[in-house]
């Protein structure tokens, strides 16, 4: 028996056994594995434009654990009716569904209806222009180096782990300065952020604070918490924000195998309304007691941004171009959403690097764009304020260096800049704003979590940080 055949047997037997341990659990494993294959293929093959093939391999590639059942998964694309149906065993089906406008939805037991978006309104963007049309080549051989090494692969003979960068954007004092993409990708080409969607919701969220529709320290309006007696009453925003709320929902920390069995999973791939999953959660700590990083959080706070915009999917897109995406120029963006109609805040929105820098542009301005207020004042500077046991260094909506968590502190011995803060998605998704640099980088690809250095993304900071400030004595001695 080869190394390898018996490295699989025991990695198969640790993850079976892992499953045994939760056989409730594990019964959900098929739907919830096929679902998310199911959403992330068909939301980057009709929105994105990737080759599906590809983007499974790639995807799967940078989850640990997921090539012990992908194998067994039967993957079809239909081109025509534009939806992806993904299958386990015959034990599990999961069938993503795409509508104009707005992404793929994953359709249970319900027939998803066609959803008229409104009609763009001519808006006038107020952030100054990025970049033009053109691809912005690296301005100097240092940025240019930069970008080569966090496109770079191991050498041969190649082996895993692979950083499959997609795209970065280098931005310097609000203008673009370097960007790259893989093939198949360009300056339009909306990615998932994964989780660097949470940081968009954070947004939302502070204009309705700064229009006083919502209080970051008042209990959440929430219907099902409505009885005083109820302990999840007295959950506030700032909870929610900063994943204190203490819901009794499992860990949206990992990108495994075993990721599977956590019931955060089980709302975002079993269920029709996550929110409302996520609203019935019972407690398992006090609120503002225990920092616990779950995706339910930001589900609820997507569920209170569509009951303020007015209800409905449509109500929401309107609210995020109007407050949000179009003061920005974030005209490549698409946000997806449950069969409830909730926007699906913990993970699924698509934005081209540009657009994402955009937004990370809107938060090195102090929440300003064009003169205008979009963020409540002070929001920038909370949003980035660590939050207490938050281990990996988190605010509120971002992740941050500020504080003496651990990560924060790993992060700066390995080269970042101690302001910096940024929102990150799962499997290699960042967008890093550095005050003290007047820098925002975006990084997007499909890179394992573990070690921390698989998505290159210390290096590239580093790179970039040492690459502009050269720059900047330079222009200066000139």
């Amino acid at each position: 028996m080869t190394r390898r055949k018996l490295f699989l047997i025991l990695a198969a037997t640790t993850a079976f056994g892992a499953l045994a341990l939760s056989a409730a659990r594990a019964r959900d494993v098929p739907e919830v594995a096929t679902g998310f294959v199911a959403n992330v293929i068909c939301s980057e093959t009709f929105v994105s434009g990737l080759d599906p093939r590809r983007n499974l391999t790639e995807t799967t590639d940078a989850m640990p654990g997921a090539g012990l059942i992908t194998w067994a998964m039967d993957t079809e694309v239909d081109l025509d009716r534009k939806d992806v149906t993904v299958t386990l065993f015959g034990l599990g089906r999961s069938h993503a569904v795409y509508r104009e406008g707005m992404g793929c939805t994953l359709e249970h037991d319900e027939t998803l209806g066609e959803t008229a978006l409104p009609p763009l309104r001519p808006q006038a963007a107020l952030l100054p222009e990025i970049a033009g049309p053109a691809l912005v080549a690296p301005q100097t051989p240092q940025l240019a180096a930069a970008l080569d090494r966090a496109f770079a692969e191991p050498a041969e003979p190649a082996e895993p782990p692979f950083r499959r960068t997609r795209a970065v954007v280098v931005m310097k004092d609000g203008r673009i300065v370097a960007e790259r993409y893989a093939a198949g990708v360009g300056t339009d080409t909306p990615l998932l952020g994964f989780s660097a969607t949470k940081s968009v919701i954070s947004a939302l969220i502070g204009i309705l604070v700064r229009e006083g529709r919502l209080t970051r320290d008042q209990p959440v309006p929430i219907a099902a918490w409505r009885n005083p007696d109820d302990p999840r009453h007295a959950i506030t925003v700032d909870e929610l924000l900063r994943h204190t709320a203490g819901l009794a929902l499992g860990s949206s920390l990992q990108a495994s195998l075993a990721s599977v069995l956590e019931p955060v999973n089980r709302m975002k791939f079993m269920e029709s309304d996550m929110a409302a999953f996520a609203e019935s959660a019972p407690l398992e700590s006090a609120p503002g007691r225990v920092w616990n990083y779950h995706d339910g959080n930001y589900l609820i706070l997507s569920h209170l941004i569509r009951n303020a915009a007015g209800g409905h999917a449509t109500d929401v897109m309107r609210f995020a171009r109007e407050e949000l995406f179009g003061p920005l120029g974030m005209r490549n963006v698409v946000m997806q959403f449950d069969a409830a109609g909730t926007p699906e805040g913990s993970g699924a929105m698509m934005a081209s690097a540009r657009d994402w820098a955009r937004l990370g542009q809107l938060y090195l301005n102090n929440g300003v764009a064009g003169g205008k207020r979009i963020l409540p004042e002070g929001w920038v500077k909370y949003s980035a304020s660590p939050t207490p046991n938050a281990l990996v260094g988190y605010g509120a909506g971002f992740w941050t260096n500020l504080g003496d968590s651990f990560g924060a502190r790993f992060r700066v011995e390995h080269g970042w800049p101690r302001d910096a803060f940024f929102a990150k998605g799962t499997i290699g998704q960042y967008v890093i704003i550095v005050p003290s640099q007047h820098l925002v980088i975006v990084r997007l690809g499909r890179s394992p979590n573990m070690p921390p250095e698989a998505d290159g993304v210390f290096d590239l900071v580093r790179d970039v940080v040492t690459a502009t400030s050269a720059s900047a004595r330079l222009a200066g001695g000139n």
